[in-house]
């Protein structure tokens, strides 16, 4: 539902890997065209609860995309890990939910929010809206915040957070977003 808010084009699901050893992982979504990336696709997991074979393979799959020394971490399997929808009563609640997530001290697991599964830095990273109406992920690394649409960040964030989903159908979403 977020990603429908955005206006970012996704793909749920889109393919597997093997990730050597037995292991083998699907990431939840791919999003395309997220401005700002240089390449502007970028792979979402989706983890309410992390255990370690879930960490083990998020951090295999970014490692996957690293074949070239010299992109210095960047990663071609580029992966944000989020958890559940941030919660707050505006967009600095919000933001700082984020913040807290991204900066969790979760020893090898990958931090969710955070830089360090998408180009090796630790910042924390933001999905939302710039003030092109368009999907970003914002760091908080210099002073990319300032570029995100605080008012229809939240919007994108309220209505995820009052998606009601049945099996099988779209969500319905509640107060008329």
């Amino acid at each position: 539902m977020f990603f429908d808010f955005c206006g970012i084009e996704y793909e749920y699901e889109p393919e597997g890997y093997d990730l050597g050893n037995g292991l083998v992982y699907l990431p939840d979504f791919l999003l395309h065209g997220v401005d700002g990336r240089s390449c502007g696709d970028l792979y979402v997991e989706v983890k309410g609860q992390m255990t370690d074979a879930d960490a083990e393979k998020i951090n295999r799959f970014y490692e996957l995309g690293k074949d070239d020394p010299d992109t210095y971490g960047k990663s071609k399997t580029a992966i944000l890990v989020v958890g559940n929808i941030p919660s707050g009563t505006d967009i600095n609640e919000i933001l700082w939910c984020i913040e807290g997530e991204a900066y969790a001290n979760n020893g090898n697991w990958p931090n969710k929010y955070n830089f360090e599964t998408i180009d090796g830095d630790y910042f924390a990273g933001y999905p939302g809206i710039n003030h092109q109406g368009k999907f970003e992920l914002f760091g908080d690394d210099s002073n990319y915040l300032c570029d995100m649409d605080r008012r229809a960040t939240e919007k994108a964030y309220r209505a995820a957070r009052q998606a009601r989903f049945e099996h099988g159908q779209r969500p319905r979403l509640k107060g008329g977003y």
